[in-house]
């Protein structure tokens, strides 16, 4: 807990200086034995619509289950099957929270800080914090606080559909972090890229067995 209080200070927010093209999703899951973590990630055109790579890899779990602490059990697998990309990727967007957390270093802070790029969370369900519903059309945002501080956004990404929770993650503003979210998205509650990474550790599950 110390050691995300101290990263904290060290995360930025920072309007993007042009709207990302190459966006990599980011997602894990774990063995069946809870001995590996894996770790996806795919590249997404944004321009073009289409999936420009995608890699997994698995790591050893050397971290417990700690409410709070899930990005060290995850981050050294997401920062392995980073170094196999062979595209750059503009932006991240890792499936989780970022500033939207007790200690303000979710894994999207986290994973964001160290590899030093515009880094959004996108998180399926609240961590902390209370908030307004938000419309029911595409778009359609209530803030998401907790106390005084503005920690994030509740987004609606389809007609709808349940609402995904944004925040910032590292070198971005939470205005750019709902762009980011809303631009790559497919038709789906979650951005494409994160939506396909999780498909993707899903498959490699299965087959690791």
């Amino acid at each position: 807990m110390e050691v995300q209080r101290r990263l904290a200070s060290r995360v930025r927010s920072a309007a993007l200086a042009r709207p990302p093209r190459l966006v990599a999703g980011l997602d894990c899951a774990f063995t069946r034995d809870g001995a590996r973590c894996i770790a996806g990630a795919v590249v997404w055109d944004v321009s073009e619509a289409c999936v420009v790579e995608e890699r997994t890899t698995t790591r050893a779990l050397r971290f417990p289950y700690v409410p709070g602490l899930l990005s060290f059990r995850e981050t050294p697998a997401l920062l392995a099957v980073l170094r196999l990309l062979r595209s750059e990727p503009d932006a991240l967007v890792v499936d989780g929270h970022g500033l939207a957390h007790p200690r303000r270093f979710g894994i999207a802070c986290h994973v964001g800080l160290l590899v030093d790029r515009p880094t959004a969370g996108c998180a399926k369900s609240r961590l902390i914090g209370t908030h307004a519903e938000p419309g029911q059309r595409r778009g359609a945002r209530r803030p998401l606080r907790d106390g005084e501080d503005r920690i994030g956004t509740v987004l609606r990404t389809r007609d709808g559909t349940r609402p995904v929770y944004a925040s910032i993650g590292h070198r971005i503003d939470l205005p750019g972090a709902e762009r980011l979210l809303l631009a790559t998205g497919g038709g789906y509650r979650l951005p494409e890229p994160t939506r396909l990474a999780d498909r993707l550790v899903a498959r490699a599950k299965q087959q690791l067995g």
